[in-house]
């Protein structure tokens, strides 16, 4: 499916009520998530004045990715959608509130927020894939693209609020602060998607499914006053085999959709893992404080909103494609320079270009993989790039992490560098199969 005849029609997406209140939910829950990991990130090498600790942070994170989708991804598969992501977030949001509780009396130890970022992590390890799936589900096939930008921009929005005032709730109210704003968030987010719809919406059975780019008709409403629904489909148990080896099958023999796949994993992976980096970059190098490390967050995100805005011209003029593969190969240019950077205004000009490239990214490859994916194959599909994005987090993090401390930034960032030219070497094959895929339906 190619993405450059569809225009994105924000006033039409915007008046879907499910869709306004899964933006309004992002954006709530990334301010908050936002605020805690720059909050925790900085909070650790205060106390520890180490990267290789800030390392732990970020796989302690992502280590739930290599398990939790496993489960989660046939989860997400059964069960209505909405209902996993309001459990998900209440759930984080009265963990995080308690230890900011803990911070407030002056009790939280590291260890304490060792295991709050991992609770968060088996969280966000199917929360992501979740809202992914809720996307295909509330907009029509031909919006695909604009609502996945429009997810980014939700998303990057929040962040850059978060950055823009990071340093600031930081320095006046500590972790405690921090922690307390982000619990706050998770609940306002479980409300958000509670009204996104009403009634009982599991994902549709495989002899529903038509086609991966028609929707099935959905199952008879059934009203929240007039009965509770079961939660989990009747057979999650007995199924749970079957549905993952059909999940793993499907991608073996989907070798477009994999190299996609790879492709985010490979992006994703750069991105998150990039936080050890950049947070030593800030305090080592140009010693900016606190404040100076949420302006290069807030660029980031900055970026990321208008790489989202303009991800629907861009790929009317050329290339979906080719879009992607310039946006990785200027990621993997620009991280190996990034530490040769002296002035933090420059700094954040040049974060700002990362997020709109990560952006462009994010926009094209989740949108190729909901246009060529079935929706009752894409919790499991959402969660097998997860587990391989995580396998790379976590090596990348902890190499990184002592790069930077034993080696030196320079070539940390040229490590760096070097993932986001995996990613791009991905896109180069992702691309060749399309068009190989064009020239055999152009033959027949």
């Amino acid at each position: 499916m190619t993405f450059q005849e569809q225009r994105t029609h924000w006033a039409r997406l915007l008046r879907r009520p499910g869709f306004r209140f899964l933006f309004a939910g992002m954006f709530i829950s990334l301010f908050g998530t936002g605020l805690n990991y720059a909050g925790v990130t900085w909070w650790v090498l205060e106390q520890t004045h180490s990267t290789i600790e800030v390392s732990f942070i970020v796989i302690l994170v992502t280590l739930p990715g290599l398990f939790v989708p496993l489960f989660g991804g046939v989860l997400i598969d059964r069960v209505d959608r909405r209902y996993l992501g309001i459990a998900l977030d209440l759930t984080r949001g009265v963990v995080v509130l308690g230890v900011a509780l803990l911070a407030w009396y002056g009790a939280a130890e590291l260890w304490h927020v060792r295991a709050l970022m991992f609770v968060l992590g088996i969280g966000f390890a199917i929360y992501w894939s979740t809202t992914n799936s809720l996307v295909q589900e509330v907009v029509e096939p031909e919006q695909l693209m604009g609502a996945n930008a429009a997810v980014l921009i939700a998303v990057q929005g929040g962040m850059m609020a978060a950055g823009a005032l990071v340093g600031f709730v930081y320095a006046r109210l500590g972790l405690s602060g921090i922690l307390a704003v982000d619990g706050l968030t998770y609940l306002a987010a479980a409300l958000c998607l509670l009204g996104l719809r009403r009634g009982h919406h599991p994902p549709p059975h495989r002899q529903a499914e038509i086609s991966p780019t028609i929707e099935a008709p959905l199952p008879t409403e059934l009203t929240e006053e007039a009965v509770v629904p079961p939660i989990v489909e009747p057979g999650l148990i007995l199924g749970f085999l079957s549905d993952l080896r059909e999940g793993w099958r499907y991608l073996r023999n989907e070798p477009r959709v994999f190299a996609i796949g790879l492709t985010y994993a490979c992006m994703m992976a750069g991105v998150l893992s990039a936080n050890v980096l950049l947070v030593a970059l800030a305090h080592d190098l140009l010693q900016a404080g606190p404040h100076g490390y949420g302006y290069l967050e807030a660029g980031w995100a900055f970026g990321a909103i208008s790489g989202g805005l303009l991800s629907g011209v861009l790929v009317r003029r050329f290339s979906p494609l080719a879009v992607l593969s310039t946006a990785l190969a200027t990621l993997a240019i620009g991280h190996a320079l990034f530490p040769y950077v002296s002035l933090l205004e420059v700094a954040v000009m040049l974060n700002a270009v990362f997020g709109g490239c990560r952006a462009l990214g994010g926009v094209l490859t989740q949108s190729s993989i909901m246009a060529l994916v079935p929706r009752r194959l894409m919790g499991r599909t959402q969660s097998a790039f997860s587990v391989i994005s995580t396998l790379l987090q976590m090596a990348m993090s902890f190499s990184l992490g002592w790069l930077a401390k034993s080696v030196g930034l320079p070539i940390a960032f040229g490590a760096l560098g070097t993932l986001y030219g995996v990613a791009f070497l991905a896109s180069l094959r992702a691309r060749a199969l399309l068009r190989a895929q064009v020239s055999g339906l152009r033959l027949g």
